[in-house]
């Protein structure tokens, strides 16, 4: 899949969703779960301080975590395991207390998608600087309209412009004010009342959620409202930059020539071509997330206090569609760049 990564992938993205990755804010979780629940009384100093020694020597058994996963359908239990043979005696049992599988995984998540909606936010911004910069050059240039893919009546390329950036100002919009209603702690414990922790269940999520940089919440591990909400609006990202690519498409035609492009792609039998790769990226893009949404959707339904189907499910989408995004917010910014308005 590398030759096709190269079209419709994003590294940066991909590491940031990378096993290395995840397994730093699970990590990273552990610390704040033993540097919380020592603040608040449900674990010893010393027991907190010989968890930080332990995770910051910790070297992972790759093959042992993935024989765990494989045998438990979560990484944790193993990752937990490797730890506590780091823990010097007596705190091995402080590690990962009153937490689970779930609370680890759930709060990493939201540690690496900060990450991410970074990436989203910088290239969507510098996209709308460069629809911008076309709109000041072109906009108040003619440019014949089609409606139902027949020519209508001359309109400007202002109008043109605007209507591929509107929508994504929106979505840049949507996606900062998402970082407060996604991009919290999770901390429920085996069945997400936070009864296994007592009475510090409140405190210690608050004092992790601190250390995190995270919002706080109560436990959502079986309602995955906010995760549908964001597949949604990934949908409506790549959906809108799909329309861009759908334009530049049409627009480049050698019967329309409203614009040409610069760089296109070669073809092996026709000398003469200049194929709109990137804009014809974006629409498969737009429709491949389009599809997943509505898959991510399904992970919805959970059985109760927790459902392996539709977390497995989850891993399976939510991903995907992240890369997806990543990539049409990189490949627009190339088309945009391409475009020669006459």
């Amino acid at each position: 899949m590398t030759l096709l990564s190269a079209l419709a992938g994003d590294a940066e993205i991909e590491a940031l969703l990378s096993d290395a990755a995840q397994l730093d804010a699970m990590l990273a979780f552990e610390r704040a779960l033993a540097e919380a629940s020592a603040e608040a009384g449900w674990i010893a100093d010393d027991a907190a301080a010989a968890i930080n020694k332990a995770i910051d020597s910790y070297s992972p058994d790759w093959s042992g975590l993935e024989a765990g996963m494989a045998q438990d359908g979560v990484v944790v239990p193993a990752l937990v395991k490797q730890l506590k043979a780091k823990v010097a005696d007596p705190h091995g049992a402080a590690l990962h207390r009153g937490a689970t599988s779930q609370d680890v995984i759930d709060t990493a998540l939201m540690l690496q998608l900060a990450k991410v909606f970074d990436v989203y936010e910088a290239r969507l911004s510098g996209l709308l600087e460069k629809l911008d910069a076309l709109a000041v050059a072109h906009g108040a240039k003619p440019l014949m309209a089609h409606t139902r893919m027949q020519v209508a009546l001359p309109t400007t390329w202002r109008a043109k412009l605007g209507s591929w950036s509107e929508p994504l100002k929106r979505q840049l919009r949507a996606l900062v004010a998402m970082r407060r209603s996604l991009l919290v702690i999770q901390l429920g414990g085996p069945v997400g009342d936070r009864g296994s922790f007592e009475t510090h269940g409140d405190a210690i999520a608050a004092g992790m959620a601190r250390r995190l940089d995270l919002g706080l919440a109560t436990p959502w591990q079986a309602t995955r409202d906010p995760i549908a909400a964001l597949g949604g609006l990934l949908a409506q990202i790549s959906g809108s930059l799909g329309k861009l690519g759908m334009d530049v498409t049409l627009l480049a035609q050698n019967e329309v020539a409203a614009i040409t492009l610069a760089g296109g792609g070669g073809s092996s039998a026709m000398a003469h071509k200049s194929n709109p790769v990137n804009a014809e990226v974006l629409v498969a893009l737009a429709r491949h997330n389009a599809g997943l949404s509505g898959t991510l959707n399904q992970a919805l339904v959970h059985e109760n206090e927790r459902s392996g189907a539709a977390w497995t499910l989850e891993w399976l989408t939510l991903p995907s569609m992240l890369v997806s995004t990543g990539a049409s917010l990189r490949l627009a910014q190339k088309l945009v760049d391409q475009i020669r308005i006459g």
